[in-house]
């Protein structure tokens, strides 16, 4: 071990660490860890991309969009490979509340993917998109709660509540964003286009006050040590952050929508204004987070999966902002400043943590480097009780 590797850090001496079999098991064994929520990469590189279009930086955000659709594709193929190959991890995914719902990660990085797609008019891949994410957030929203959450066999769930309860919500808010942006470039099925924007974030809206209730009495009720206090609870102010986005997109259908549309119009402008305050507040308290995470209890900053959950909410925020400081919503001039100020605050974040990642890989799939997870606080699923007992 170098001086500069990380304390635990196991690197792979045997002399032909560099042949396609050793690769190929390097790629299974992280295939066969991969964690769930790993689509937050596209997720993030979408929305960044769409972030920087806005402020004129086209080329740039071309190349992202680039690198949005390959990561989906990739992470979409890993994903089969490991539901092929690891059914057992798959499982346990399934039934831990901590990882089950980072699966929604896959319907959120569908939408975003889908509302690329039309910036950079691709409408028939960005219908397809829409397929794919309604029918994953519709399967996925009935069977994740049940296998994480609701089962019987799992009691208490509640201290495995953390931040990725709330990509439950984005999965949803990125279905109406994507229905909403396809909505007007369309001249069939607009109504039923509408429609779903407004159905998904209705629920989207409804689920946050859920999600955020628990989390808080998770929070509140059980310990709290600086391992728990992971990225992925940035997702809370990414949830807020796609619903204004979600709200102001239902707010630009014109008047030709059907009525529940034009009913909704109105109540959408109020609460996304009410969210984008909410998320705005969330901020300084994510950030100390961290500094207590890192600084006060001088757990390593080091990649990982999870740092995409900070980079999203980054993105969406500066988009969300924007469409929301907008003269047809609200006419926010200061809030459009600020989308403008967060969005380089983003790509400089995206930046760092993709060449972070470039660099893990290449440590953990050329170099054989394993590096020890962060530390976790353990979470035992109960066992079945046994009839005959």
């Amino acid at each position: 071990m170098t001086a500069r590797e990380p304390a635990g850090a196991v690197t792979d001496t045997h002399p032909d660490h560099l042949s396609p079999r050793t690769f190929l098991r390097r790629v299974d064994s992280a295939v066969s860890t991969l964690n769930p929520g790993y689509f937050a990469l596209t997720m993030a590189t979408g929305i960044v991309s769409v972030a920087i279009r806005i402020h004129g930086l086209d080329l740039l955000a071309q190349t992202m969009a680039v690198i949005c659709g390959v990561s989906w594709a990739l992470l979409t193929a890993l994903t089969v490979i490991r539901i092929a190959r690891h059914r057992r991890a798959i499982r346990n995914d399934f039934q831990d509340p901590r990882r089950g719902f980072g699966y929604f990660t896959f319907t959120a990085a569908s939408g975003v993917l889908g509302t690329v797609l039309l910036v950079e008019d691709q409408r028939a891949l960005g219908i397809a998109m829409l397929v794919i994410t309604a029918v994953s957030w519709f399967l996925l929203g009935y069977i994740v709660p049940w296998t994480a959450v609701l089962h019987p066999s799992h009691r208490p769930t509640l201290p495995g509540a953390n931040g990725t309860w709330f990509i439950w919500v984005v999965g949803g808010q990125s279905l109406a964003v994507l229905a909403a942006t396809l909505e007007p470039t369309v001249t069939a099925f607009r109504d039923e286009l509408g429609i779903l924007a407004v159905f998904s974030w209705a629920v989207g809206c409804v689920l946050y006050a859920g999600v955020a209730l628990l989390v808080a009495a998770r929070l509140m009720l059980y310990p709290l040590g600086p391992e728990d206090a992971v990225p992925a609870y940035w997702i809370s102010m990414g949830a807020t952050a796609i619903t204004v986005l979600a709200g102001s997109k239902v707010v630009l259908i014109g008047d030709h929508a059907a009525p529940m549309v034009r009913a909704a119009r109105e109540l959408a402008a109020g609460t996304s204004v009410i969210f984008w305050v909410f998320g705005t507040w969330l901020i300084p308290v994510l950030l100390a987070a961290g500094y207590w995470r890192h600084v006060v209890h001088r757990l390593p900053l080091r990649y990982d999966a999870t740092l995409w959950s900070i980079i999203f909410p980054l993105g969406m925020y500066s988009v969300a902002s924007y469409f929301l400081g907008s003269e047809p919503v609200d006419d926010l001039p200061l809030v459009q400043t600020i989308a403008e100020v967060e969005a380089w605050v983003a790509l400089a974040a995206w930046t760092a943590v993709f060449l972070s990642m470039c660099v893990h890989l290449f440590r953990t799939l050329i170099l054989g480097r394993i590096v020890p997870p962060q530390p976790e606080r353990p979470y035992i699923i109960p066992e079945e009780p046994d009839p005959a007992a």
